[in-house]
């Protein structure tokens, strides 16, 4: 069992804000709309107009919500403090996988050695937020504004695809839950659905055809007020064109039958259909281990979370094959990571610096970049990792090189890509 830290902000906390035809609409089954889709929908609209305006890669962020010990997926035996502050809950260099001097990965990785050495995944260690907190809801809220010291409030996403002129609602999706994650939070036009299946107009039948009566009730409404309308009846006829279509994986993937493998098939579905997608958010909790992190093997927490989260990468990477995958760029982001210094419990508590990962055909893979601070008690920040590496730099790398923004610090004020070279 996961334990939980007991902060009254370590759960998942929805934000108001505006949305599409009202944030309310996009609730989920029991809401206004969870998906919304009736009969008469399926006949409009083929798929949402293909986004021939965007040439870039499709970003998919992937949220390890609670805080991921990047510590332990990406282990730097290389360092000797890493052994004498974690005697129990350290990985044994011998069972380290894809190891160099420094750095190996966490042997529940093991799903995703292919793309290791194949050059199609990385990671980047000791990155950090410019002001660090150990509150959770602090912590991710301050990441998705990531906008330190200025008034901003809009998410970081949201001014990415505001610079690229998004305008569908299907270019920017949420999968998995009902409520938009505040890195979204914006003008620009989004989704927020638990599963593309699932995106149906709660009540709409051929009896109580509400999908027909919201479209005659804004029919010549000023565009201000059948803007929202119109979106929302585009954006059912997509989806109810891709339920009818269905979805069977392809080259063999097989996803795990969890929230996240059902979340990372849907992203791959919507990527292959030529909805004019050009990011999703996918949220992965549950790594708030403060007791019992347990050793590298199957039924400990960090064995069997890293081997959840690997297999369904693993599969989404098989789903989309070379072609597609060339057309992504995937990559981690959490609050904090956990402190160096195992703790009584033999679990980590809330640190600093942590790792990400970023996976796409167009990553240069196969290493570890950023600067390594040491683990030594004088290199540490009042006992955590240093970040020596500002996470919202690795991303504007990743934003200028494959998503065609070229103001980066329009996205993220005062703040220069990273010039590592992690993305072609």
């Amino acid at each position: 069992m996961t334990s939980s830290c007991g902060c009254t902000d370590n759960e998942r906390t929805g934000l108001s804000r505006r949305g599409l035809l009202g944030r309310a609409l996009t609730a989920g089954a029991a809401g206004a709309l969870a998906g919304l889709v009736g009969e008469g929908l399926s006949t409009q609209v083929a798929f949402a107009a293909p986004d021939a305006a965007y040439t870039g890669d499709v970003l998919v962020v992937l949220s390890l919500r609670g805080g991921f010990d990047g510590l332990s997926a990406v282990v730097p035996h290389g360092d000797p403090d890493y052994y004498r502050a974690r005697p129990t809950i350290s990985v044994p260099k011998a069972r380290l996988l894809a190891g160099d001097a420094m750095f190996g990965l966490h042997p529940a990785l093991a799903p995703l050695l292919p793309w290791w050495r194949s050059g199609d995944l990385a990671a980047v260690h000791a990155v950090g937020q410019p002001n660090p907190s150990r509150s959770h809801f602090a912590a991710m809220e301050e990441l998705e504004r990531a906008a330190a010291g200025t008034s901003l409030r809009t998410g970081w996403l949201d001014r990415m695809l505001g610079l690229g002129g998004a305008t569908d609602a299907f270019n920017a999706v949420s999968l998995g839950s009902a409520l938009a994650p505040r890195v979204l939070a914006g003008p620009s036009p989004d989704l927020s659905l638990r599963s593309v299946d699932g995106f149906v107009l709660h009540g709409d039948s051929e009896n109580s055809p509400m999908a027909r009566t919201l479209r005659t009730l804004y029919d010549g409404a000023p565009a201000v007020l059948a803007a929202p309308a119109q979106a929302a009846d585009s954006a059912l006829a997509t989806a109810a064109n891709l339920r009818a279509a269905g979805y069977p994986p392809a080259n063999g993937a097989a996803y795990p039958a969890t929230a996240l493998g059902n979340a990372m098939r849907d992203v791959a579905r919507l990527v292959k259909a030529g909805v004019g997608l050009r990011a999703a958010c996918v949220d992965f909790g549950d790594w708030d281990m403060h007791e019992g992190l347990g050793t590298p093997v199957t039924g400990q927490q960090m064995y069997d979370h890293l081997t959840e989260l690997s297999l369904a990468l693993a599969a989404f990477a098989t789903d989309l094959g070379a072609a597609g995958l060339n057309r992504v760029t995937l990559l981690t982001v959490s609050e904090f990571g956990r402190r160096v210094q195992e703790n009584g419990s033999r679990g980590a508590d809330h640190g600093n610096g942590n790792a990400m990962l970023v996976l796409g055909g167009n990553v240069n893979g196969g290493r570890v970049y950023g600067r390594w601070p040491g683990l030594a008690p004088a290199r540490l920040v009042a006992g955590d990792l240093a970040g020596t590496t500002d996470y919202r730099a690795v991303i504007g790398e990743v934003l200028r090189s494959r998503c065609g923004i070229t103001d980066v610090g329009a996205v993220f004020p005062g703040v220069k890509p990273a010039g590592f070279g992690l993305v072609a």
